[in-house]
């Protein structure tokens, strides 16, 4: 595995942002030279996050684990993100510590937070295609929408596919499966 090495500037801001205590149930992430600190997730949320990752899971290809909230860093780009879900190579048990190198990272899963929507709607979409995550799956329980983006190149995601809960998403490889979106629950008002 290719050495993971983090510019001063972003070593700085990590480091201020490691020394910070959340309140507890909070998360904390670095997007350029902003941190941004999140309240942890609801029951429908986290409803919404079994259902994806069941089927998830059953079309997970080997040599991929699925793990919740892990620190994915891309440090030549500033950014550091933590998505509900990723799928990540078994290997990086052998990097040790608590961030994964992004590109490493075959997707990324975000459930819309009520509180702060425009994380995951803007600052991801915006981000995650610079990390080289060449698949970020959006579900919006407040809209009842889900979206795919794909294929990232020069910083932006080239493919966006864009359907309402009942739809089928076709989630490309390595995973190659339908995922049904019936059973997903709405944020009540």
């Amino acid at each position: 595995m290719a050495e993971f090495r983090i510019p001063e500037r972003h070593a700085q801001l990590l480091e201020y942002a490691q020394s910070l205590t959340p309140p507890a149930g909070w998360k904390i992430e670095v997007s350029g030279d902003e941190i941004i600190m999140m309240a942890g997730p609801s029951v429908i949320h986290q409803r919404n996050l079994l259902i994806v990752r069941e089927q998830f899971d059953a079309h997970r290809p080997k040599g991929l684990m699925p793990s919740e909230n892990t620190d994915l860093a891309s440090p030549n780009v500033g950014k550091l993100r933590n998505p509900d879900l990723t799928y990540i190579p078994v290997s990086v048990v052998d990097l040790g510590g608590n961030e994964v190198p992004a590109d490493l990272a075959e997707i990324a899963v975000e459930i819309v937070s009520v509180s702060n929507p425009e994380n995951d709607l803007v600052g991801k979409v915006r981000d995650y295609p610079l990390m080289k995550i060449p698949l970020y799956l959006v579900v919006d329980p407040r809209e009842g929408t889900v979206v795919l983006f794909s294929e990232p190149s020069e910083g932006s995601y080239r493919q966006q596919w864009s359907g309402k809960f009942g739809d089928t998403v076709p989630i490309p490889e390595p995973f190659g499966f339908g995922l049904h979106t019936t059973d997903l629950v709405r944020y009540t008002p």
